[in-house]
């Protein structure tokens, strides 16, 4: 019997795995401003040319909430938070520590982590990714 590697995507289009994972923007090439996702023009400037730009892998908590109600099915409490990478703010959860006030604080440097959501029938993995604290 062989053992075969499932194949891994990722659960957002600016999120990269390999060779190692990362979130990845697209910078106005006019004003520098950064997007997680596809742009026509530049909101902030209204330019038309993007290129791809690695963001940083370590940042800071700039806000956050503890969920303690949620859908059905959804492990709760958990950490929303907003996350400054280098100047560019993604939305993520804080994981790998209590979601409790004790555990979780503005200013807080964290780091880029991946997961498994699970796999499909054939074998195909979602990878999402979220913060961790930085030890």
């Amino acid at each position: 019997m062989t053992n075969s590697v499932a194949a891994r995507i990722p659960l957002v289009d600016y999120l990269a795995l390999d060779p190692t994972p990362r979130l990845v923007a697209s910078e106005c090439t006019s004003c520098g401003e950064h997007f997680l996702d596809h742009r026509v023009a530049c909101a902030k400037c209204f330019a038309q040319e993007f290129r791809t730009v690695d963001l940083p892998t370590e940042g800071e908590v700039v806000s956050f909430t503890i969920v303690a109600f949620a859908m059905p099915g959804v492990e709760v409490p958990y950490v929303a938070a907003i996350v400054d990478l280098g100047g560019t703010r993604v939305a993520g959860n804080i994981v790998d520590t209590p979601a409790d006030p004790e555990h979780i604080s503005l200013g807080m440097k964290v780091r880029l982590t991946t997961s498994s959501l699970g796999s499909d029938s054939a074998g195909t993995e979602a990878i999402g990714f979220g913060f961790a604290p930085v030890q």
